[in-house]
Parts: structure tokens; sequence; C-alpha cells
């Protein structure tokens, strides 16, 4: 009887902690789904600890810890997820990937994304572009500081309009006591910084209760646009199915200081969430964010044209270039035409990076802003000011999102001339290669005819250098870009040694002679009329050599002679045209150095030999 009580007292103990464990993946669950990341962290890891679905759970924290942008935490159990389980679906070894890119894990990262791609994962697409991920071959740097407006809570979304600075903030106003349950901060309200940097809400009725921001103004400065949760009259709107209460875009109008007479754009839909609005410089376009049907997959962008009257067109999605199956939020688009964007489905350096577009460019490509821009978690909220170089962007690199302020480095343009190291001539046509520190080439260019170049190059880094032209000896050097952030410029001039060679130089051929004369033939005067005019011109201190050679008929004695004739007959040729004789020496060879070594010499043969040659003595 004893063993069967406690049998049934085990099985009643048992049953009742079941019950419990199931009551807490309830509630965990429940969490989860109700974007209460914070609290359901703490239960899926009860739930982890008493060995309760334990692969399920920890893939639920694996995600939480992604929700909350702590791939570190998700690292550690993904890796746990990995190491204990067969038949583990693919989607998993991309989700491990991502959360190693979130933790600077990036070799890792890629040998999984590999695996996944070996796995026929459906992202594949997204995949690959990690994968093949290029940094550019010109950067455009940034400097990068932390505002000083920052709060303890989220921060972001900053723009400048008419010397003031607006952004979006989780501190608390006063607006509302309530806590977000996702980070479990108070509710977002818009916020603007005064010339005194004093931080007050925005005036008028843009905040509410829940989240309000980011914001983008129209041309004129007299509509506000901005991102509100479904909230209108001070009525909490119809949710989804779901209960979700979704994201949508309002328009504000000025007056006076302050912004009245809400109104919704039509765009908006109760099932779907349109946020992050942009409005082009023109006024005409706005860009948006949007979970609608029919995308690319997460978060899409899209534009709409600006009617007026609350009138606005059919909202256009910008396409596959652009979307992607991740998530792309929180346009801008500048005075330029480009675009700037945030996604995670672009193969960054993190999560979510900041990119650029050029939309007006036939071939345009998708540009990540760089590793100062760009962290290993989220950057996000680009905006810079018409015709600056100064803005903002928004990121939790330091684990809560914060506002800074960036200055854009333009890339630091070279010029220089090349010129002869002689005479100082400018040189034409001389071709300049530039490489990266891989030795590939990343700039090739040619100086024009007032010996002048010009490209763009990096800050910041050594640069290889090789400059040719066909007289003149190679030239190679290493360019330092760095500490030159105030300079917009940097003049690097090339200086070339022409080559030792006068036929080369002066581009004449030997010049030759009958048999047993040393007068100077007609076809010879116009070789020696090519190197008048390079000593002349050119190279005013030029000091040659003339050497003469016979064939091989004739006593050795007789051709030295004849040649040293033949030397002094060119040397006067020179002198008759203008050409000091301290600068013309003369040596006769005979036949000593035959041009053909041969020993029953052809017509053709002996001819080649009978010639005078020229040899640099000194250029300076």
């Amino acid at each position: 009887m004893k063993k069967l009580y406690y049998l049934i007292l085990f099985f009643f103990v048992f049953s009742i902690s079941l019950q419990a464990q199931y009551g807490k993946q309830k509630k965990a669950d429940k969490l989860y789904n109700n974007l209460a990341y914070v609290e359901a962290v703490e239960v899926y890891k009860e739930l982890i600890e008493n060995d309760y679905n334990t692969r399920e759970n920890r893939i639920k924290l694996a995600e939480t810890y992604m929700k909350l942008r702590s791939p570190e935490n998700a690292v550690f159990y993904y890796e746990d997820i990995l190491e204990d389980s067969t038949n583990i679906s693919a989607e998993y070894y991309y989700e491990y990937a991502q959360a190693l890119r979130g933790a600077k894990r990036y070799e890792e990262s890629r040998e999984w994304l590999q695996k996944y791609l070996e796995s026929n994962g459906e992202a594949s697409a997204e995949a690959n572009k990690m994968l093949d991920r290029n940094s550019p071959k010109i950067k455009t740097p940034y400097t990068l500081k932390k505002s000083d407006f920052n709060s303890e809570f989220s921060d972001f979304g900053a723009v400048k309009h008419d010397g003031k600075t607006y952004f979006v903030s989780a501190r608390n106003s006063g607006n509302s006591e309530k806590e977000y349950s996702w980070n479990e901060e108070p509710f977002l309200d818009v916020y603007q910084l005064n010339s005194n940097s004093e931080v007050s809400p925005i005036s008028g009725e843009i905040n509410t209760k829940l989240h309000d921001g980011p914001i983008s103004f129209g041309q004129e400065g007299e509509t506000l646009y901005f991102t509100r949760n479904n909230y209108y009259n001070d009525k909490e709107g119809k949710r989804d199915k779901e209960a979700t209460n979704h994201l949508k875009i309002y328009s504000a109008q000025k007056s006076g200081n302050s912004w009245v007479n809400i109104q919704e754009l039509p765009i908006n839909n109760n099932e779907y969430s349109v946020g992050h609005p942009s409005v082009s410089p023109d006024g005409k376009t706005l860009y948006f964010t949007s979970n609608m049907p029919g995308g690319k997959g997460g978060t899409d962008l899209y534009k709409v044209s600006i009617n007026g009257n609350n009138s606005f067109g059919n909202p256009e999605n910008l396409g596959d270039l652009i979307n992607t199956a991740e998530d792309e939020s929180f346009p801008f688009i500048d005075e330029d035409e480009v675009l700037y964007f945030s996604s995670t489905g672009h193969g960054g350096y993190g999560l979510a990076d900041i990119y650029k577009i050029d939309l007006k460019a036939e071939n345009a490509q998708i540009i990540n802003l760089g590793e100062t821009i760009n962290s290993n978690l989220d950057d996000f909220s680009y905006f810079r000011e018409t015709n600056s170089n100064a803005g903002f962007i928004a990121s939790n690199r330091e684990g809560s999102d914060n506002i800074y302020g960036f200055y854009q480095l333009l890339p630091l343009i070279l010029k220089g001339k090349v010129t002869d190291a002689v005479n100082g001539n400018p040189i034409a046509q001389a071709t300049i290669r530039l490489f990266d520190e891989n030795n590939e080439q990343i700039a090739f260019l040619e100086s024009d005819e007032d010996g002048n170049y010009k490209t763009t190059v990096n800050r910041n880094m050594e640069i290889p250098l090789e400059a040719k032209q066909i007289e003149y000896k190679n030239f190679n050097a290493t360019l330092n870009t760095s500490n030159m952030q105030d300079l917009e410029e940097m003049e690097y001039n090339i200086v070339l040694q022409p080559v030792a060679d006068v036929e080369y130089l002066a581009e004449i051929n030997n010049i030759y002679f009958d048999f047993d004369k040393s007068n100077i033939r007609p076809d010879a005067a116009k070789e020696l009329d090519k190197l008048v005019k390079l000593m002349r011109d050119e190279y005013p201190d030029l000091v040659i050599e003339v050497g003469s050679h016979t064939d091989k008929r004739g006593s050795e004695a007789y051709n030295e002679a004849l040649a040293k004739r033949r030397a002094k007959s060119t040397r006067d040729y020179l002198i008759e045209q203008g050409i000091a004789e301290n600068r013309i020496k003369e040596q006769g060879y005979g036949e000593r150095q035959p041009a053909i070594e041969c020993d029953r010499c052809s017509k053709k043969q002996h001819q080649l030999n009978r010639r005078s040659m020229f040899s640099v003595v000194n250029m300076n």
C-alpha cells in the first residue's frame, strides 16, 4: 500500500509540475507574440533551466534576443540548437549567420551562409549578397560624433529644419506613463532642440500616448508628415485580426509655432503598417516604408506622388534592386535624387546598415556607406541637410538607440603635373596607375597636353602609384593620404627621368655612309635634323658622343681613320646647325663593332655596318 501511495503522490506532484511548466510556456509565448520581449526572455530561460521543450525554447530565446538586438546572446543559444539538434531546418543556418555577423564574427558568418546556400535555403539571394559584398573602390569617409542631446532611452530620427533640430525619443515628457512592452521604455514622442540646446516636446497636436515619429517636412515647411500608431482624434484606431495596432502616416499644418489640423493619409490601412515618411526636396513625392501585401518581403520602400489637399497617387514599390526579402526602412531622398535607406537584406557590416542609390543613374548600384557610418548592429535614420555635408544617423552600436552627428568627407582630389626631370617640360600622354593594398588597380589615367592629371582617391590610406611614358624611365612611389581631413585636394607632381637613349628620344634612325665615303648623305641629314631639334629645343644641356663605324673591307688602320672622318663630318654637321662644339664628342671605331657579323658580307650587310650612332654623355 505504501508503494502505491508514493507512486500516486509522485504522479500527482509530476502532474502539477508539468501543468506549471505548461502554463509558463503559454505565458512566454504570449509575451513573445505581444512583443513583450524583455519579459519573455526571463520566462524562456526558466523553461530551459527546467528542461521543458528545451529545443523549441532555445530557438524562441535566440529569436527573442535578435528582436532585442542582442546578437551575442542569440549566438549562444543558436550554438546550442545547432550542436544538440538533428534534422535542423536550414533556416536556422541563416539566422545563426545573421547573429554571428551582428557579433562581428564575420568569417564564421560566411561559413554558415555557405552551408545555408548548400542546403538550398529560400532566401539565397540575400545570402549571396552577404557573401559577395565588396567595398567600393572609392570610399566616402565620414566623421561621427555622438550627439549631446541623447537620453538614457531610445533617440533617433533626427532632422534639421529652419535652424531647429527635431528628433524622436522615448524620454518620458509626461505625455503617458505607459511603457512599450517590447523594450520596457516609454512610448516615442517627437521633440525639438532650440538654439540654447534645450529639449522640449514639439508643439501642437503631434504627440499622443502611443508612438509618434519620425517626421519629415514638406517643401515650404508648412506641412509636416509624421509616423504614428493608429491613433486619431484622441482615440486608438482599429487593430488587425492579430490585435496589432499598425503604424500610419499623418500630416499636420503649421499655425504660428504649432502644428495642428492632423489628417490621416489615404495610403494608410488598418491591416498593415505605413511609416517613415521622407518628402523629396521639390515636395512632389513622398517616400515611405510599408509591409503592405505584394511587397518583396519584410518591409519595403515605396513612393507616392503628392497631389495636394491630402490627395496622393498610387503607391509604387521601389523594386527588386532596392527591396529584398528582409527589411528596408527609413528612406531619405536628397536634392540630387540619391536615396538613402536602412536594410538588413543587402549583406552589410552588421544587422541593419545604411545604403544609398542614385535613382537617376542609368546603371544604378546599391552602395554601402562604409564602416564609420555602419556597425555590427543596427544603423538607420540617415538625414543630411540640403547642400551640406553634415547630418545625422541613429545607431544602437552602444546598446541603445542614439543619435550621431556626421560630417561627410568627400573623396580626396589627387592632382598634379608630370614633367621631364631634365628640362622641366610637361609630359603628355604619361599613364598613371593607382593600386589598393592588394595591388589591384583602382585608377588608370593619362596626363593631358600640359602634363596635368586629376582623379579622386580614398583618404587615410597608402596608395602605390606607377607612372610611365615611352621615352622615360618608369616611376614608382607610394602616396599617403592620412591626416588630410581639412583638405579637399592633394597635389602630387611626378618627375620622370628620360631614358638615356638619344636615338629613342629623337626618334631617329642610324645614319649611313656610302662605300669609302664620309660625306653626309641627304637621307642622313634628315635624321640629323631630328637630333638637332632634340638638342636645341628639348635638352639644351645634352652632351652626346658620335660613334662612327665602317664595313670590313680595307685594312684595320684605314678603316679606323675612315671612321674618324665620318665621326668628324657628323659632328661638323651638327655644329653647322647651331649645336655648341663642347656638346659633341666624337669617336671612330673602324670595323671593330660591326652591326652585322659576317665573313662574306652581302652588299646590304656592308651598308648596315657603315654608320654613325649616338649615345648620351650627360643630360644635365
